[in-house]
């Protein structure tokens, strides 16, 4: 597989990509379509936008509601490639200390609109990287769809593809389903939301896709609660600094972003906050049990987000297989379905579990300390630090047992 030659402990000439940043993906929480550009200068990815979509808490808009929001995922992509490129799951898992195989119970991943080559790009992933079949003949992959006239959207279609092929590829015996809702309201989202937590069988719930806070989230905290057990994962949002829903509720998993650093061989060398990870302080979100027990540094009595953290930074991004293309992708999209992988890989992934571990004397056995890189320029709580920050929250996976 060719890599991206950008990440490595020395960098060479400048080198640029193509990204592809659609209305769909485009449009935020305010409903204005919002322009992006980007170009990696040596080997820093960087995003200028014309609006944001994921707000700091003090620039909530008061008359924006739960009635006006509608999820975007965050998620960036490159041009069509005829082979794969990217971080492979071999490399990725060496990374994080996870284990080549296994998995158990079913990952539900949430997003809109009908997918049909769903199973069809899954298959070609699979084939291309010697993963175990995962279809709906063999009882692996369940796509169930919210509502029997659901169209097909291609930009959602994408980040289906980088959900279930790769938390397929994190944890390969577990199942798979898809679950698409209607329309990315925040509705018809929840519904879809509602029937995952109500199936006895799913370990984990991914939701990659975020909007601005609202006034009305903390009555929505109750949608992330399962009666079997799973445990609910949300992007941060690739915007930077700011807080995102629903990775902003007590009861979900925050997964920000991190830039992986490869030495020229391929192997690891370093990682860093990702200027594009989403993070903060909510507006509306008391402050949990288990960050409280923390001593989260200038929370003042409000949720941090994020929780943890993943790859994020396009540069060191993901190859995905999508309606006869390959695609190299990155954001806090790739982080959410493979954090749910790795609870279904491991054990003991839940919320009180992961601040406990990092209060524990063996904290460098569950975490990668990210204590280098900055999501924007708003002092201690865009900077990634030790123990806890606002980027990277309490770091990066080393093992999938907490």
């Amino acid at each position: 597989m060719a890599r991206l030659p950008l990440f490595r402990s020395k960098v060479g000439p400048s080198y640029q990509k193509q990204w592809i940043m659609t209305d769909e993906f485009a449009r935020g929480a305010y409903a204005d379509p919002m322009k992006t550009f980007y170009k990696t200068i040596r080997g820093v990815c960087i995003s200028i936008s014309l609006a944001t979509l994921f707000v700091l808490p003090h620039l909530a808009d008061a008359a924006y509601h739960f009635s006006n929001y509608r999820g975007v995922p965050p998620i960036h992509v490159f041009a069509k490639t005829k082979t794969p490129v990217g971080m492979t799951s071999s490399e990725i898992k060496k990374i994080y200390g996870l284990p080549q195989s296994g998995g158990k119970g079913t990952i539900a991943i949430i997003g809109a609109y009908n997918d049909k080559t769903a199973e069809a790009d899954l298959a070609a992933f699979d084939k291309q990287f010697a993963l175990p079949p995962c279809t709906k003949t063999n009882g692996c992959l369940e796509q169930h769809l919210m509502n029997s006239s659901e169209t097909e959207n291609s930009n959602w279609d994408i980040e289906t593809a980088l959900d279930i092929e790769w938390a397929h590829a994190i944890a390969p015996n577990a199942r798979i389903l898809l679950v698409e809702a209607k329309t990315p309201s925040g509705a018809n989202l929840l519904a879809a939301v509602d029937y995952a937590a109500a199936r006895s069988d799913v370990v984990a719930i991914s939701m990659s896709w975020g909007g601005a806070e609202f006034p009305e989230e903390t009555s929505l905290d109750g949608h992330f609660v399962s009666k079997s057990g799973a445990v609910f994962f949300a992007s941060s949002g690739d915007q930077g600094a700011g807080v995102s829903w629903p990775a902003a509720s007590p009861n979900v998993i925050g997964v920000g972003g991190t830039s992986v650093v490869l030495k020229s061989d391929g192997t690891f060398n370093s990682e860093r906050g990702w200027v594009g990870s989403g993070g903060g302080i909510s507006a509306y979100e008391r402050e949990p049990g288990f960050q409280t027990s923390y001593k989260i540094p200038k929370a003042e009595g409000m949720r941090a987000i994020p929780d943890v953290a993943y790859d994020a930074d396009p540069a060191s991004g993901f190859p995905i297989y999508h309606a006869g293309s390959w695609r190299e992708v990155g954001g806090t999209s790739a982080g959410a379905p493979q954090w749910a992988a790795i609870a279904a890989l491991g054990s003991g992934v839940s919320l009180r579990n992961l601040y406990s571990d990092k209060l524990s004397q063996n904290a460098s056995a569950y975490f990668r300390d990210i204590t280098s890189g900055n999501n924007g320029d708003c002092g201690y709580l865009c900077t990634a630090r030790a123990h806890y920050d606002y980027v990277t929250g309490l770091g990066s996976p080393i093992t999938d047992r907490f």
